[in-house]
């Protein structure tokens, strides 16, 4: 199976200068937690999450609007191509823990997201153990405490 397979379409953007209350205001508008950031040409530069956002509020005290994406985004953002192997999405996902993986067109724009939600639904659906147990895998992966954040803990 390939990333344009199993991602959840069409993908959910922002423009890097847009307010934060307009990304949150997508996510709640199509019930999604993350949402990837566009530059002018409409090329993947980051993703911002509903966790991003709450930080923003938090360490910064304004009010959503007043703030703009690319002060809360993952500037680092890690995609998967249209034809990707779910193996080496899981991979990708399992070595970077992230929980949200967007799909990018040859030009690198978003056309999907996939998420451990699809993994898991995708696992549901299949037969035999070993994607069971390679679902598991990427999940713990995902889930491990980073070493910073567990030493700071």
């Amino acid at each position: 199976m390939q990333a344009n397979q199993l991602m959840s379409k069409p993908a959910i953007t922002c423009h890097v200068n847009d307010s934060l209350g307009l990304a949150a205001r997508l996510m709640w508008d199509h019930d999604c937690g993350a949402v990837a950031v566009v530059n002018d040409d409409g090329k993947l530069v980051g993703m911002l999450t509903d966790r991003d956002i709450c930080m923003a509020a938090y360490t910064q005290g304004r009010s959503l609007d007043a703030m703009l994406v690319n002060s809360a985004m993952a500037s680092n953002a890690i995609a998967a191509r249209a034809g990707s192997s779910i193996s080496d999405v899981e991979a990708a996902m399992a070595a970077y823990q992230i929980r949200r993986m967007p799909v990018v067109d040859d030009q690198g724009a978003p056309i999907g997201m996939i998420t451990m939600n699809d993994l898991a639904r995708a696992c549901a659906h299949a037969t035999g153990q070993r994607g069971q147990h390679e679902l598991v895998e990427t999940l713990a992966a995902i889930c491990e405490p980073r070493a910073e954040t567990a030493r700071a803990a």
